[in-house]
C-alpha cells in the first residue's frame, strides 16, 4: 500500500459497482473534473445550509438530508475519478481538503441557526475543523492519518442526515425541533471525543518512535 493510499479515508462504497461505474463515466466525459466535483460539494452544502437556516420545516429538512448525501457523493467521486480513474491533478490535495472544511462548517453552522443557538453551530464547526487538523498534523509528522471516530466526517454527516429526516417528521407532527438540537449536541460531544482520541493516538505513536530510536 502506498503512502497516498494510506492517507485516504477508508470507504467501503469505493468498491461498490454503482460508484465505480459512475466514476468511470465521469472520467470518460472529462467534465466535471475531480476538482470541480470537490467544489460542487460546497454548492450542495450551501443549499442545505440555506434551507436549514431559512426553511427548517418538513420539506426543507427532507431536501437538506438529500443535499447532505449529494455532498458526500461528491466527496466520494472526486477521489475515485482522480485516483482510480487516473485524473489526478497536482493541486488535487487542496481541492480534496479545503472544500470539505467549508462544507462541514456551513452545514454545522446552519444547524445552530436552525435551533436558535448559533454558538452551538460555531462550536461544532470549530471542533470539526480541529479534528481534521489533528488528522493532518499526524500525517505531517510522518504518521498514517487517522480517520477514526467516534464522530469523523462520515459519522457527522450520517447523524445530520438522520436528524433532518427525523426532524421533518417531528416538525410535521409537533412543530418542534428537538431532533436537530439533540443531533447538534451529540455531534459536538462526539467530535470533541474524536479530537481527544486522535491526539492521544498520535502522542503514543510519537513516544513509541522516540523509544525505538
Amino acid at each position: 500500500m502506498t503512502a497516498n493510499q494510506k492517507n485516504r479515508r477508508p470507504l467501503a462504497t469505493r468498491s461498490s459497482r454503482w460508484a465505480q461505474a459512475l466514476a468511470k463515466n465521469l472520467a470518460q466525459r472529462g467534465i466535471p473534473t475531480p476538482n470541480q466535483i470537490s467544489l460542487l460539494s460546497i454548492a450542495f452544502a450551501l443549499l442545505g445550509g440555506l434551507l436549514l437556516a431559512f426553511l427548517p420545516n418538513a420539506v426543507g429538512l427532507i431536501l437538506t438530508a438529500l443535499l447532505i448525501q449529494l455532498r458526500l457523493l461528491c466527496n466520494l467521486l472526486d477521489g475515485m475519478v482522480a485516483v482510480e480513474c487516473g485524473k489526478k491533478t497536482a493541486n488535487g490535495v487542496l481541492y480534496n481538503e479545503i472544500p470539505d472544511r467549508i462544507a462541514d462548517s456551513v452545514l454545522i453552522l446552519a444547524f445552530g441557526v436552525a435551533v436558535g443557538q448559533p454558538w452551538l453551530g460555531w462550536l461544532g464547526a470549530l471542533l470539526a475543523a480541529l479534528s481534521a487538523y489533528i488528522r493532518l498534523l499526524g500525517g505531517s509528522l510522518g504518521l498514517e492519518q487517522r480517520f477514526s471516530g467516534p464522530m469523523a466526517k462520515p459519522h457527522r454527516m450520517a447523524l445530520l442526515t438522520a436528524a433532518c429526516l427525523i426532524g421533518a417528521l417531528e416538525w410535521q407532527l409537533w412543530h418542534s425541533q428537538y431532533a436537530l438540537w439533540l443531533a447538534l449536541v451529540l455531534l459536538i460531544v462526539g467530535t470533541l471525543l474524536t479530537c481527544i482520541l486522535r491526539t492521544r493516538a498520535i502522542s503514543r505513536e510519537l513516544e513509541m518512535q522516540a523509544r525505538s530510536t
